[in-house]
């Protein structure tokens, strides 16, 4: 939008510095002009002003233009931006003109970058200098030779298409040299609004790369973000009285003021939405024009694929238009293509409203983000969740947190789209909040995530991995709420667990977490440690162990993702000591968990496996939480086979083979006629791509397993080096330790603790059987990504194992699982 300069603003004398200055004061004095339209006015002002002073300075009528370039080229100027003026020549001039158009402007106090150029010199300085070329792509024509200006306009673009696979990645390079020198705008206190990533700068790159053709940001939201930066510092400049662009703690309530915000909290927030604003769009472009570059290196076409175009916000599966690629499965619904999740042909995401978080967990546990396009698609056509949810959605949820730093660009990513605010309603007030606390290195919000992050790499010291890491991500969530966030936070978790689906146990579990997630720091570093009273205070808010290992490994998340001062190596050792205490007074015996009677069913399979000497199963399949009529999620495999040594290992590979996961599982010993043990095994199992396997194959190929004619391990070897290597992400190791021998007074308990694989279960199974000893109990589970998992072992005489034993056969197991 321009606007027109009353001719009361204008200058009578162009060369009168007094003059231009007077009429610069009243125009950012006039009353409603702001924001864009002030800065066209202003931009307009210095126009006529630079115009009148090329005339005045007898500049020849032809030959010879006076250029906008950089900011000042785009045609807006903030009230003390600095003027980037260009003056252009094709031929000799007289010495004294450009001294006769910069002095005045010097005397005016205005802050000039000025040139004095040939087009030749002109292009040759913009190759050697990237910054200046990119200065020249916004060149504008003041005064003078305007087909100068043109000519210069023409040959620097042509140039810049020319050069565009050599300087785009000098021109990302800048970007990332920026944003750690200045930090990213979305989450500083003192934000620099031009240089910090998210900021007015990348604005100008994203433009840059648009210049190129080759590819462009997503423009929703856009405009509306560089309009916000742009008007907070004009406010700043008018508030301070000084070019600076570092958006102070002392000046952002005055700030806030000048733009009408109630208060700078406000401001921080709208500030750091536009930040977040770019900041995706920059990443979401800077993807594309990798794949661009990828491919004009020869590698897609010597292959005879076409090059890659960017399609912005279509409804394709990826953000880029291509020939046929490659689409390598991740999930049901979910493939690879491009270094990118996107959705499978097949893919119905009106009729499937886990999918958003089954891309996003799929995405983040193989290192990669979701496409643009896919996000876009996912959060316009998939419904909400229904609540309670269904248990995919919740196990997907937690995958994507165990995802650990993987999970963050996902999340940023759903999170642009408001996937985020629609799967939690109550994360719209933490959302771009900010904390005034030196101590805090993030947002409310991104405090949460990185507080899940954190507590991804502690997945092994708890029994409950799921519980840790949604308590992880929500342990905030009372923040903006009036009094205690600790208080208030418990009341938001209960309904957030309960829309989530929890279990009314876990629901009160995740309840004490938010309650008392400062409470370990705060009884260590602030009570006498040998006083009974402080250990009783634990105690009583935990009760239990299972709980006080899920708060301490919480505190400890909590703390490093607040940042370095929040955690030390003094008060680790003060909480440690007093979870040590805690732990010892809450310490007790133990035993197997009870086991439920057998079903009716449960029975008469295995009165028929001790009958006929063979194996007996039934298959139940499940719609989870899924409309009629929609396809079975879920499968309850019923197995009873007479005992014989293996049969874990051997039926999990069978699952393997038929990319069933394990969601859990359960195994025991009944004799249900007296004629000798029957090993009952109960599988929840999921479609790893949605499709189940026909019964009758499964239950043809698990009696061809147990009889020896399937040789399971080989074709699983097979199957593996078959597949494509994909990178992955880092996981913290396998855990696999003995328990104590309180936790059970017939058996030796080997507890494994993984981050889940295909064919898992089949290794722990056939290193237990190469060890020769006997599983008369298993307990099975997978959280998320995470595999908790039990095994009650005994001896080929049915006695525990002795201490030196049980070592052998969990060094066995360490090794099998690598």
């Amino acid at each position: 939008m321009t606007i027109e300069t009353s001719p009361s603003f204008g200058p009578s004398d162009p060369s009168d510095p007094s003059d231009h200055a007077a009429a610069r004061a009243a125009l950012l004095d006039r009353p409603g002009l702001t924001g864009r339209p002030r800065r066209a006015a202003l931009a307009r002002l210095t126009d006529d002003w630079l115009a009148g002073l090329l005339a005045a300075a007898g500049a020849p009528s032809s030959g010879v233009a006076l250029v906008a370039v950089g900011g000042y080229g785009r045609g807006e100027l903030s009230p003390r931006s600095d003027l980037d003026v260009l003056l252009l020549h094709d031929g000799p001039i007289a010495a004294e003109l450009p001294e006769r158009i910069w002095y005045p402007v010097w005397d005016a106090g205005a802050k000039l970058d000025h040139s004095v150029r040939t087009p030749a010199e002109a292009r040759a300085v913009a190759a050697a200098d990237l910054k200046a070329q990119l200065g020249l792509l916004d060149a504008r024509h003041l005064a003078g030779d305007g087909a100068l200006t043109a000519a210069l306009r023409s040959a620097v673009l042509t140039d810049w298409r020319a050069s565009a696979p050599a300087r785009l990645p000098e021109l990302r390079e800048l970007g990332r040299e920026r944003a750690e020198r200045h930090g990213e705008l979305s989450f500083l206190l003192e934000p620099d609004l031009k240089e910090a990533r998210g900021g007015l700068r990348d604005l100008v790159a994203l433009d840059a790369v648009a210049a190129t053709w080759l590819a462009d940001a997503p423009r929703d939201g856009l405009e509306a973000a560089a309009l916000r930066l742009a008007d907070v510092r004009d406010a700043l400049h008018l508030a301070t009285g000084r070019a600076t662009e570092r958006l102070s703690l002392q000046d952002q309530d005055q700030v806030a003021e000048r733009l009408g915000v109630l208060d700078a909290d406000t401001l921080l927030r709208q500030v750091y939405e536009a930040a977040r604003t770019v900041a995706y769009a920059s990443d979401v472009t800077w993807r594309a024009v990798e794949r661009v570059l990828a491919a004009r290196s020869g590698r897609g076409r010597r292959a005879g694929r076409p090059a890659f175009r960017f399609t912005g916000a279509g409804r394709g599966t990826g953000a880029v238009a291509r020939g046929a690629v490659a689409r390598r499965p991740l999930a049901e619904g979910v493939v690879e293509q491009d270094g990118e999740a996107v959705l499978a042909q097949a893919a119905r995401p009106a009729a499937d409203p886990v999918l958003p978080l089954r891309a996003a967990a799929a995405a983040a546990q193989n290192g990669l983000t979701v496409s643009y396009a896919t996000v876009r698609r996912l959060a316009t056509e998939c419904r909400p969740l229904p609540v309670p949810w269904p248990d995919e959605a919740r196990e997907q949820l937690v995958t994507l947190l165990g995802a650990g730093e993987a999970a963050v660009p996902v999340w940023e990513a759903l999170e642009a789209e408001g996937l985020v605010t629609r799967l939690l309603p109550d994360w719209e007030r933490v959302r771009c909040r900010p904390q005034r606390n030196a101590v805090h290195r993030w947002t409310v919000d991104r405090h949460l995530v990185e507080t899940a992050v954190r507590a991804a790499a502690m997945t092994r010291r708890v029994a409950r991995p799921d519980l840790l890491l949604v308590a992880a991500l929500l342990h905030d969530i009372g923040k903006g709420w009036p009094g205690d966030h600790s208080e208030a936070g418990e009341v938001i978790v209960r309904d957030l667990a309960a829309r989530m689906g929890f279990p009314a146990e876990d629901t009160e579990t995740l309840a004490v977490l938010v309650r008392h997630h400062l409470t370990l720091v705060d009884t260590a570093t602030r009570r006498d440690p040998d006083d009974p009273a402080t250990v009783e205070a634990i105690t009583k808010a935990v009760g239990t162990l299972p709980e006080l290992e899920l708060l301490h490994a919480l505190t400890e998340a909590d703390a490093l993702a607040t940042g370095p001062a929040a955690w030390s190596s003094w008060r680790a050792s003060l909480v440690d000591g007093l979870v040590a205490r805690a732990a010892a007074q809450l310490a007790g015996g133990g035993s197997a968990p009870v086991e439920a009677a057998p079903s009716a069913e449960q029975e008469r399979l295995a009165v028929e496996a001790a009958r006929t000497g063979a194996p007996a199963l039934s298959l139940l399949a499940q719609a989870e939480g899924a409309d009629p009529g929609s396809e079975p999620m879920g499968v309850e495999l019923t197995l009873a086979v007479p005992d014989r040594p293996g049969l874990l290992g051997t039926v999990a590979g069978v699952l393997a083979l038929h990319r069933l996961t394990v969601r859990s599982a359960g195994l025991r010993e009944l004799d249900p006629i007296g004629a000798g043990p029957v090993l009952l095994l109960s599988w929840r199992v999921a479609a790893e791509f949605g499709e189940l396997p026909e019964a009758a194959r499964l239950r043809a190929d698990l009696r061809r397993a147990l009889d020896g004619s399937l040789d399971v391990s080989r074709r699983l070897a097979e199957r593996d080096a078959a597949a494509p290597r994909r990178k992955g992400i880092p996981t913290p190791p396998p855990l696999v330790a003995v328990a104590p021998a309180v936790a059970s007074a017939t058996a030796t308990v080997l507890e494994v603790r993984a981050h889940d694989a295909p064919g898992l279960l089949h290794r722990i199974g056939r290193a237990l059987d190469g060890a020769g000893v006997r599983v008369r109990t298993a307990h099975v589970s997978t959280l998320g990504a995470e595999a908790v998992d039990s095994f009650y072992l005994t001896d080929p005489a049915g006695r525990p194992l002795t201490a030196g034993r049980a070592g052998e056969v969990a060094a066995a197991v360490r090794a099998a699982l690598g």
